[in-house]
């Protein structure tokens, strides 16, 4: 399994990279792999505001459907909407073309309180 050592972890299986003063957000290859091949995303509402733990998003795979949650409080500030079309860029590039949504967050500080790749990975 891929979890780049740049990103943080949630322990329900999101990735998290900050960019600019952004929290984006999705779901690791290990996550991914689990589900199998996704068929639908629901995408979480521009605007809304979420709170660390949250379920913001549901996946569904052929197997099963997921949900998906904030790992940072915040407001939802951009959605990746070509997951509507295409949400095999998740199982494709789940760390590229496969984020799913951007948070503004309250604080940035609390990125650090997620896991490291080491940490995520001592945990799957």
């Amino acid at each position: 399994m891929n979890h780049p050592a740049t990103l943080k972890y949630a322990a329900t299986h999101e990735w998290v990279k900050i960019e600019n003063d952004l929290v984006i957000t999705g779901i690791t290859d290990h996550a991914q792999d689990a589900l199998g091949d996704l068929v639908y995303v629901e995408l979480p509402e521009v605007g809304r505001e979420v709170t660390a733990g949250e379920a913001v998003a549901v996946l569904e795979s052929v197997k099963t459907a997921s949900d998906i949650h904030a790992p940072v409080s915040g407001v939802i500030v951009a959605v990746n909407e070509a997951l509507e079309d295409d949400p095999d860029f998740i199982n494709d590039a789940p760390y590229d073309k496969g984020w799913i949504y951007k948070i503004k967050a309250n604080d940035l500080a609390d990125v650090e309180k997620l896991l490291s790749n080491e940490e995520y990975e001592k945990g799957i």
